[in-house]
């Protein structure tokens, strides 16, 4: 009797001590997120085992690992390690069915489990714009749609305009037949304009799938419209004698080619000496014929613009006049010569007018400057005229006093009137021996 009750009682110590150690035993899982396609590795960790087996399980609570014995036929799975204190398996090529909870078991007494979720994401298809038809006319309102479907979760789309975010646009999730993954659009809605030609809209799609590398889809727009049109002179002050090149600026699409050149509404009066090369205009040896305005037009398939250049030929500078001589009435000859400069003048009585084409600081002769010496040299001889005419009169005046010099010594009126006619009857008798 004494035997068989030291014998339970150990057995029930030793039971005890299993309980016990079996207590501290318990089995350490993490959550796995893996990228559709990709490999997900499931790890089951026991800090203090006493031999005790490991085993993990499906979501469908299938064995895949019974410690180092396979146990589900799946050659995606496979044994990655296998001891006392870890089973690590791992799942390749993963799909969006193999997403859910798995199971870790430790086979004390009782089991102990832990659960680990496995996460799959599924990565968003490339995004295609849709919406555009080329050309498109200045002016039209364009609506540019952005799709991209598979992601899961639902991804994010966002538009760029010359790198350059546009954020009122409109935002559409719906679910896929697989009731997993997403399909998503958004509609950007714009009115194009001239500016808009050429440049690069995107539609960009982000997801925590893409590891920081979103997809994108670019449509590079095509824009239509009337020509602008900018005349260029060769020269800001075009002179007498001179060439001049007028060129035409034109822009549009499709290219205007080519220009058209008029003068004063009409065409071209001289083609010897204007001719066009191109968008170019090329007048040679410039005179005052050429004085207008010069139009050019460009024509394309959307309309047609125009511009207009107001041409005034100047006169070439002139730094001397020549001499000038004005005849008169007497023997006397004036002669004037005036230095003229080119520095500019300013009159209370004179108005300088500019050409609107010529540059700030450039000026012509001063026609106003040559006509006030004009008007000098002819006060000058009509002062002449007159100073000469006084001196005529005075001299014809005296020698009709010396005539009745001989009444001065008259004792009376009487004799001095004798001895005046008697200076007459002198004269007359002068006159005849004269003769």
């Amino acid at each position: 009797m004494i035997w068989k009750r030291s014998a339970v009682l150990r057995f029930y110590s030793v039971c005890g001590l299993l309980l016990q150690g079996s207590q501290g035993q318990f089995p350490l899982t993490q959550n796995v997120t893996v990228v559709e396609g990709g490999t997900a590795i499931l790890t089951c960790r026991v800090d203090q085992n006493d031999n005790t087996s490991l085993q993990w399980s499906n979501p469908a609570q299938q064995t895949l690992y019974f410690d180092d014995k396979k146990a589900l036929r799946d050659n995606r799975i496979e044994l990655v390690r296998a001891s006392w204190h870890e089973l690590s398996i791992s799942v390749s090529d993963v799909s969006l069915s193999d997403e859910g909870q798995y199971t870790c078991s430790l086979f004390t007494m009782p089991v102990k489990t832990s659960k680990a979720y496995l996460t799959v994401l599924g990565v968003p298809e490339k995004p295609q714009i849709s919406g555009f038809s080329s050309p498109v006319m200045e002016g039209d309102l364009m609506q540019l749609t952005c799709k991209t479907s598979g992601s899961k979760p639902a991804a994010d789309i966002r538009w760029f305009k010359n790198d350059k975010e546009i954020k009122d646009v409109k935002y559409l999730k719906e679910e896929d037949a697989n009731r997993k993954t997403f399909t998503v659009s958004s509609t950007l809605d714009f009115r194009v304009d001239r500016s808009d030609d050429g440049v690069a809209v995107i539609c960009r799609v982000d997801h925590e799938s893409l590891n920081a590398t979103p997809q994108v889809a670019m449509q590079v727009l095509e824009i239509h419209y009337t020509p602008s049109v900018k005349i260029i002179p060769s020269t800001p002050f075009p002179q007498e004698g001179q060439p001049l090149i007028l060129t035409c600026e034109s822009k549009g699409k499709p290219l205007p080619e080519p220009v058209l050149w008029t003068k004063d509404g009409g065409e071209l009066p001289d083609p010897d000496r204007m001719v066009v090369s191109g968008r170019e205009l090329n007048i040679l040896f410039l005179n005052k014929t050429d004085n207008g305005t010069y139009r050019c037009e460009a024509t394309n398939t959307i309309g047609q613009s125009s511009a207009e250049y107001v041409l005034i030929v100047h006169d070439v500078p002139n730094t001397l006049l020549p001499t000038t001589i004005i005849p008169s009435l007497t023997t006397a000859t004036v002669t004037t010569t005036v230095a003229i400069t080119t520095s500019p003048t300013t009159s209370a009585t004179t108005t300088s007018v500019r050409d609107p084409n010529a540059l700030a600081g450039q000026t012509g002769p001063d026609h106003a400057l040559i006509g006030g010496i004009v008007a000098v040299v002819v006060f000058v001889t009509l002062c002449s005229i007159f100073l000469l005419g006084r001196y005529l009169a005075r001299h014809k005046g005296t020698y009709l006093t010396n005539e009745a010099k001989g009444a001065e010594d008259a004792p009376d009126a009487d004799t001095a009137i004798i001895n005046a006619e008697g200076s007459q009857v002198n004269a007359e008798e002068k006159k005849e021996y004269f003769i």
